[in-house]
């Protein structure tokens, strides 16, 4: 699960206005406080679709410290695990389609944060395109995320480590 820190500030005219420090470009409002945060999640990801359009790397989250937060769905935040992986690896959907042997109007709705993927699905993506990032880098390629209360599961980015964990004849690239 990613979760994004929001900042809610009182609006003039009534409400909560919410931004978000990782996301400058997301903002949304609410009557109330309760209200604005359920928008705030529709805002974020909707803000992520439109950086998926553009093929911009979705920002990892910060620490939450004491701010309110909005905690993404776990299959959204696997949506872009592999958004950001199949960035990583120099791949565009047409590319991961052929080689998960998929058509691309799937591959299409693997990465969609409005299509209800299954986690088999998001899992089978993942495991593939880390033995990309292997391949290419000869290095383990690690997800992390944060836990709710700020301790450091990780950071949702992408980068080499030094062990690597794929065997190349397990996940052979399809041609």
């Amino acid at each position: 699960m990613l979760i994004y820190p929001v900042i809610l500030e009182a609006a003039e005219e009534g409400g909560f206005v919410v931004t978000f420090p990782d996301v400058p470009d997301a903002i949304t409002q609410g009557d109330n406080e309760t209200e604005a945060l359920m928008m705030a999640q529709d805002a974020l990801l909707t803000m992520f679709d439109a950086y998926m359009q553009d093929r911009q790397a979705i920002p990892e989250a910060s620490p939450i410290g004491g701010y309110p937060y909005v905690a993404l769905p776990v299959i959204s935040a696997g949506k872009i695990a592999i958004y950001n992986a199949m960035l990583a690896a120099g791949m565009n959907t047409a590319d991961m389609a052929n080689h998960l042997g998929i058509n691309p109007i799937m591959a299409e709705r693997l990465l969609s944060l409005r299509y209800k993927s299954r986690v088999e699905q998001i899992e089978n993506a993942l495991l593939y395109l880390v033995s990309v990032w292997w391949l290419m880098c000869g290095k383990r390629l690690n997800f992390h995320f944060k836990h709710i209360d700020g301790r450091r599961v990780g950071n949702g980015g992408l980068r080499c480590a030094s062990s690597s964990i794929v065997n190349r004849q397990a996940f052979p690239m399809r041609t």
